[in-house]
């Protein structure tokens, strides 16, 4: 029987199909790396989440480990090469949180229009500042996509369905996956647009993709939403951005220390704050469960 080790929480539903393919499931959360280099030399396959960290010491101990499933969608927590030169394959579940994503970066847009989080703030304080509250309609205004990715394409179809127009770069991508959508050079996204938001990985080796060059080009109007990865955007520049008015204001999901440390960041009115929440949906959770447990099954060739 092939034995798969469990090592961050996934749906109950992913777990009910692997157990009914015939797996050996062992649950172990929260193991300490040495903990983790003991136990997995067991295993014929291992489900991670974003807290496990499989780096080379312990994949160096991982004996009978043919498949690590990533239930989501960053790989950044394994050592990708290291389990290639080991034989080991990895797999992920891009698809599974993509619409939960898109539908957080359009909540932090309108959050940001009609000052939503001002006015929760300030009634929570016993203080009425409607007069301060005049907001703007999405409908009409310019959403800049970096990456057009499969979030990327569903935050352009959703704010186009709101009235938007939207236009588009990515560095990988000249012709537009999407009618409608018009691809552009980087600058002029930003220069034109009212809404820039970021669907890309963070590429250590190449640093931020949002500087201080990137945001002096924005509209003094204009929102960054950041719902990608943390050190897409150099938070320092963020900061004296909304300081200096670069910018009218940000949505942030990521950061690059979580919980980030930084109050000075956190201090400014004018931002949309969520704790690394894009994928945290019931629906989400349930398909990335299960389309990890399609994974092992399919690996496997287990009957599903």
């Amino acid at each position: 029987m092939t034995k798969i080790l469990i090592s961050d929480p996934i749906a109950e539903e992913g777990v009910k199909k692997l157990d009914e393919a015939g797996f050996e499931l062992d649950h172990q959360y929260d193991l300490t790396a040495e903990e983790l280099k003991r136990e997995i030399g067991k295993f014929e396959g291992i489900v991670v989440r974003s807290a496990t960290k499989l780096r080379a010491p312990i994949l160096d101990e991982a004996n009978n480990l043919e498949l690590i499933v990533r239930a989501g969608v960053g790989l950044d927590n394994i050592d990708l090469d290291h389990a290639d030169e080991l034989g080991i394959e990895v797999r992920n579940t891009p698809e599974a949180s993509s619409n939960s994503v898109a539908e957080l970066a359009l909540g932090h847009m309108l959050a940001l229009a009609r000052g939503i989080p001002r006015g929760t703030e300030s009634l929570k304080e016993q203080k009425w500042i409607k007069s301060e509250l005049k907001g703007t309609e999405l409908s009409g205004k310019t959403l800049g996509v970096i990456g057009v990715g499969r979030i990327g394409s569903l935050v352009a179809k959703k704010g186009m369905a709101l009235g938007m127009k939207a236009v588009a770069f990515d560095k990988f991508v000249d012709q537009s996956p999407m009618e409608g959508v018009n691809m552009v050079e980087k600058d002029k996204l930003l220069s034109d647009s009212d809404y820039v938001t970021l669907h890309i990985p963070f590429v250590e080796s190449e640093g931020p993709t949002i500087g201080e060059a990137e945001l002096k080009k924005m509209k003094e109007s204009a929102y960054l939403i950041n719902c990608a990865r943390g050190g897409v955007v150099d938070e320092d520049a963020l900061k004296k951005a909304l300081e200096k008015g670069w910018i009218e204001g940000a949505g942030v999901d990521v950061f690059t220390e979580e919980p980030p440390q930084d109050e000075e960041l956190l201090k400014f009115d004018n931002l949309s704050l969520t704790p690394h929440v894009g994928a945290s949906t019931v629906e989400a959770q349930r398909r990335v469960g299960t389309q990890a447990a399609d994974e092992l099954i399919d690996f496997f060739g287990k009957e599903d």
